[in-house]
C-alpha cells in the first residue's frame, strides 16, 4: 500500500521569498570606543545573521538571544536575523557583504572557499555532531553504508550529498554505485516508495516519519519499523552548523572583530537557555515560526523534539563552540575523499588554515566566565512523545 503524506512549503508566494531582500550591513555611532589592540573604533551595534534555512528550533539559540534581550546586553541595538526557503546561500551572502555572520554547514563552506576562492572563517562550531541519517524501511535491508550499493539514495541536494558520498569513499563504495535521487524536504519519497532510504536529520525529517499513522496498524510508525543509519557513527561524519565570519574583514577591522566576540557571547547564552529550558525555547521557536511570513509547517511537539535533538548535538561535554581538531581534520578528510556520482571532489586540496579559528568563541567564553556565566555541563534530555503531525 502506498502511502503519500503531502507536507508543503508554508510560504506565502514566491515573490514573498524572493522580498526578502538583503541590505548592507551597516554600525551605528557609540560613545564607547575601544579596542583590544588599542586603537580606536566605534563598536558595531546594528548585525545581520544569514540562517540556512527557515525558522525552527535548530535555529533556537540566535532566536533566543534576541528574545531574551542578550543581544541588547552585549551592545547590540538591532539584529536582523534572516531565513532562507533555499533561495540564499548563507556563504555566499557572507560573501557579498549583505550580511555580518552566517549559518552553514562546514563541508558546503569548504566547497566555497575552494571553487570560488573565497576567505571565511568558522569562529564557532555550534553543532558538535552530525544529525543525518539515512532511512529505510526495516525490511529493506539497508542497515549500513555498505547496503547502498544498488540502491536509491535520497538526498535534498544543495550540498547535503556529500556526507553520503564520504561514508561511501570510507566504505570503499563506488559512487556511481548507487542512484542518488533527488527529494524534497519531507518523508514523502520513502512513503511512496521513490527511494530506498531517505536522508533525514534526527531533529526534523525523522520525526516526520514517528508523527505518521502506519496504515498497517493504525498507529504511528515507531523506530521498530525503520532502520536508521546514523551518519555520526561512520567515518563520513563532517561538521554542521557553525558560524561563519568574513575572514579579511577579522583581520583587518577591529571593530568587527570586536562584534563578533559579543555576537558570540549573546548567542551561547540563547543556546544556554535553551538547553536549561528546552520546554520554553521550543513554544518561543514554535511562536515565531507561526507568525514568520515563511516557514515549514510542523506542530509545537515537533518543535520540542527538534528542540531536543538539537542540544544533543550541541551539549556533548565539549566546550561549547570551539572547534574540535579531530572533528575538523575529519570533516576535511571525508571532504577530500568524496566524489559524486558525476566524478566531482568536494575539494581537492586542504582548506587554509584561516577556514577556522577558536581565537574569538574562547575570548567569549573567558568573558562570560569572568561575567558568571558557566557555560559548562551537558545537556540531559527530556522524553518527548510525539504525536500526529507533530501536533
Amino acid at each position: 500500500m502506498r502511502l503519500s503524506k503531502r507536507r508543503g512549503l508554508a510560504i506565502a508566494s514566491a515573490a514573498a521569498v524572493a522580498a526578502l531582500t538583503l541590505s548592507a550591513c551597516a554600525s551605528t555611532p557609540s560613545d564607547d570606543d575601544s579596542s583590544d589592540d588599542g586603537g580606536d573604533f566605534t563598536p558595531i551595534t546594528s548585525i545581520k545573521l544569514q540562517l540556512q534555512w527557515l525558522p525552527q528550533a535548530q535555529f533556537a539559540g540566535y532566536y533566543l538571544a534576541q528574545e531574551k534581550g542578550y543581544f541588547e546586553e552585549e551592545g547590540f541595538d538591532d539584529v536582523e536575523i534572516i531565513p532562507s526557503g533555499g533561495d540564499i546561500v548563507p556563504q555566499d551572502a557572507l560573501v557579498a557583504g549583505d550580511v555580518d555572520f552566517a549559518i552553514a554547514w562546514v563541508p558546503k563552506v569548504l566547497g566555497s572557499i575552494e571553487a570560488a576562492g573565497v576567505e571565511l572563517t568558522d569562529i564557532a562550531q555550534v553543532f558538535q555532531k552530525s544529525g543525518t541519517t539515512q532511512v529505510s524501511w526495516k525490511d529493506s535491508g539497508i542497515t549500513s553504508v555498505a547496503d547502498f550499493e544498488g540502491k536509491r539514495i535520497g538526498s535534498w541536494g544543495y550540498g547535503n550529498e556529500w556526507e553520503i558520498f564520504a561514508a561511501m569513499a570510507a566504505d570503499g563504495l563506488d559512487s556511481t554505485s548507487v542512484s542518488i535521487t533527488t527529494q524534497d524536504f519531507s518523508m514523502n519519497a520513502l512513503f511512496d516508495n521513490d527511494v530506498d532510504a531517505a536522508q533525514a536529520m534526527t531533529y526534523n525529517e525523522l520525526a516526520q516519519v514517528l508523527e505518521t499513522v502506519n496504515p498497517a496498524t493504525g498507529e504511528l510508525y515507531t523506530l521498530d519499523d525503520l532502520n536508521v543509519i546514523h551518519y555520526e557513527d561512520t567515518e563520513g561524519a563532517m561538521l554542521q552548523d557553525a558560524i561563519w565570519a568574513d575572514t579579511q574583514r577579522l583581520s583587518d577591522d577591529p571593530a568587527y572583530a570586536d562584534a563578533a566576540v559579543r555576537f558570540l557571547k549573546a548567542i551561547a547564552k540563547g543556546w544556554l537557555y535553551a538547553r536549561d529550558n528546552p520546554e520554553d525555547a521550543a513554544s518561543i521557536v514554535y511562536d515565531i515560526a507561526a507568525n514568520a511570513e515563511a516557514a515549514y509547517p510542523v506542530g509545537p511537539v515537533h518543535q520540542l523534539w527538534m528542540m531536543n535533538e538539537v542540544n544533543k548535538l550541541i551539549w556533548t561535554g565539549a566546550d561549547f563552540g570551539v572547534v574540535d581538531s579531530a572533528a575538523w581534520k575529519k570533516t576535511v578528510a571525508g571532504a577530500l575523499a568524496a566524489v559524486n556520482q558525476d566524478g566531482l571532489n568536494l575539494i581537492t586540496a586542504e582548506p587554509p588554515a584561516s577556514a577556522y579559528s577558536n581565537e574569538y568563541i574562547e575570548k567569549a567564553l573567558a568573558e562570560l566566565a569572568d561575567e558568571g556565566v558557566d557555560m559548562s555541563g551537558e545537556y540531559t534530555p527530556i522524553d518527548v512523545t510525539l504525536t500526529e503531525g507533530g501536533q
